[in-house]
């Protein structure tokens, strides 16, 4: 009685197992309603997030931040931006189309394209970098790992951002310092706690 009792016991469990695996989403998507908790009251999401429009006003600087539940990136402009489109996936050089994956790091890349130019009028660089070179130090961070620099062609900046994995991220749009204004880009430590 006490073997079939067992054999019961382990037969449910196993039944268990079975059904939470396959695409791992059901298992995830249970131990989310289980737990309800987002990350730090996170709900951003991993879609594409796109906004604004083409600008004249140069890229001036990149830098980051490091905060208690995401990393930032920053892009500052001379002066006022709005448009961008920020989405994981494969990101090329601005002109040529080369990919920029062999020279980033991480287990997931950022497709951050910025509708103003890195150049002004004359179309002298308004930023230090060639393409494939890295714009901004991240050393430390929990979750970014390079921003590098895909060129501008035609009025469009592209960077590719390596982040530790497929993380939620926000993109939104700040006036200032001045004249100036910043597109800025969250990329969430965790998905939940």
């Amino acid at each position: 009685m006490r073997i079939r009792s067992t054999l019961t016991v382990l037969a449910v469990l196993l039944a268990g197992l079975v059904a939470g695996t396959g695409t791992g989403t059901a298992a995830t998507t249970s131990r989310a309603a289980a737990t309800g908790a987002s990350y730090c009251g996170i709900t951003w999401g991993s879609g594409e997030k796109a906004a604004g429009t083409l600008s004249s006003h140069p890229l001036t600087e990149v830098r980051t931040g490091r905060h208690e539940c995401y990393d930032r990136v920053v892009f500052e402009f001379a002066g006022p931006v709005s448009g961008y489109t920020v989405a994981y996936g494969e990101t090329w050089t601005e002109g040529e189309g080369l990919a920029l994956s062999p020279y980033t790091a991480g287990g997931a890349l950022l497709r951050v394209s910025l509708q103003a130019p890195a150049y002004d009028a004359a179309h002298a660089a308004t930023v230090p970098w060639r393409v494939g070179e890295h714009a901004a130090t991240v050393l430390r961070y929990q979750t970014l790992r390079d921003v590098v620099f895909g060129g501008s062609f035609e009025g469009y900046s592209t960077f590719a951002v390596g982040v530790r994995a497929r993380l939620p991220f926000r993109v939104f749009v700040l006036a200032g310092p001045g004249t100036h204004s910043r597109i800025v880009l969250d990329v969430a430590h965790q998905w939940q706690q």
